[in-house]
């Protein structure tokens, strides 16, 4: 699963409009991402900012990608 989360405007587009993330959020977990190479979604979970069935519908969308 490659995916340039950060550079993905149509994973952004997914997060911002479909889960109605605060562009803050995810722009935290973008800064995250950058200090621990980690993968964005864990991040978003990690952090509290997204529950485990928002993170549940982010891995089917990213699958539903490839």
């Amino acid at each position: 699963m490659m995916v340039k989360y950060h550079n993905d405007a149509k994973f952004i587009y997914f997060l911002h409009h479909e889960l109605e993330l605060p562009h803050e959020h995810i722009a935290v977990a973008i800064r995250k991402k950058k200090l621990s190479d980690g993968p964005l979604p864990m991040l978003l979970w990690q952090y509290g900012l997204v529950s485990l069935e928002q993170l549940e519908r982010i891995f089917d969308w990213l699958e539903d990608q490839n």
